[in-house]
């Protein structure tokens, strides 16, 4: 499946129908007067969060939506029909942007939660309401009004309460196929994953955790260089940053710092979010290198609890999943 989560779109709502004239010519009736009915509402286009889709892969194809229009009013004093709504499913997590104003519409986040994005036209008066003593055959009725048309730019951020996140080639997409069902694409290069992958970790309990692989962050992410610009704003909506760290690197701290100044750079809460620092690839590192002070180092910069672990054989895992699973159910409480 195709991983898009950008789209820009337009949307229009259906426009009023129009009212009419007419007047009453019936036998019997001396003094029919005005009868012309008035138009139709038009339909207003909504959005409403499903958990039935992962991206925005939809918006690829189609580009534009309209609902439909109301009907024209009728003789008799009879009402046109209101035009029928568009409803169009979004991802959960599709965040909702007027494209010109750049004002946030909405955040869809919980399955069914629904926003109306253009609001239908109104129907015109038909020439019954303007019948008046002084008036007694009004010949005039008025039109509709257009529904509201409006550009919109659509992002979606995913819904994971765990973000894994570090340099590329730091075991990110190896460490998700350890712990979850997931199984992305491995391959010893950079930028192997070009999209974000999602896994459903078990908890103790039974619950499930979904942890996403945020690829594609590098110095500079923040600014538009490599991937991750296209990518930080997923990890916007977690609860917990997992930082892994390829201790076989040849500067694994610098390679630390990098992705803690690209954090501190991008913002939005991301700098204070909750981490846990997983030092990777233990069981390759050269024998030279002490893990033990480089992981008291890192406690003393980050204050956050430090594991030494290998996706590979799965060394560490356990004990860095129960924390995890301390420190969400702590948060979670909290809140």
């Amino acid at each position: 499946m195709q991983f898009i989560d950008q789209a820009e779109i337009e949307v229009e709502a259906g426009n009023g129908g129009d009212g009419i004239v007419a007047f009453r010519r019936e036998k019997y009736v001396p003094a029919g007067g005005p009868s012309g009915g008035n138009g139709g509402k038009g339909g207003s286009v909504f959005f409403v969060a499903t958990e039935n889709l992962q991206t925005l892969l939809d918006f690829k194809y189609i580009h534009r939506f309209k609902a439909e229009d109301g009907g024209r009013g009728g003789p008799n004093n009879r009402t046109g029909a209101n035009g029928s709504d568009r409803i169009i499913p979004v991802a959960c997590g599709t965040s909702v942007y007027d494209t010109e104003t750049d004002e946030l519409f909405a955040d869809l986040v919980q399955p069914g939660q629904t926003i109306c994005v253009a609001q239908g036209g109104k129907g015109g008066l038909g020439n019954q309401h303007f019948l008046s003593n002084r008036n007694r055959a009004p010949e005039y009725a008025l039109p509709g009004l257009a529904g509201e048309k409006r550009l919109l730019r659509l992002e979606l951020k995913l819904l994971a309460e765990v973000g894994i996140i570090g340099l590329p080639n730091a075991g990110k997409s190896t460490l998700i196929s350890a712990i979850s069902a997931a199984r992305p694409k491995i391959a010893d290069y950079p930028f192997t994953t070009l999209e974000p992958n999602l896994g459903v970790v078990r908890k103790p309990n039974g619950d499930g955790a979904v942890f996403a692989d945020i690829p594609g962050l590098i110095e500079g992410a923040h600014e538009g260089v490599g991937l991750g610009h296209d990518f930080l704003r997923h990890i916007e909506r977690t609860r917990l940053l997992l930082h892994l760290i390829d201790v076989t690197a040849e500067d694994p701290m610098g390679n630390y710092q990098t992705i803690e100044q690209e954090l501190q750079a991008y913002g939005r809460g991301l700098p204070e979010r909750l981490q846990v620092l997983a030092l990777n690839k233990m069981d390759a590192v050269s024998i030279d290198r002490d893990l033990e002070a480089f992981a008291s180092e890192l406690r003393s910069l980050r204050n956050a609890p430090v594991f030494l672990i290998s996706a590979v054989s799965h060394n560490g895992l356990e004990a860095m999943l129960q924390e995890i699973w301390r420190m969400l159910e702590e948060t979670g409480a909290r809140d």
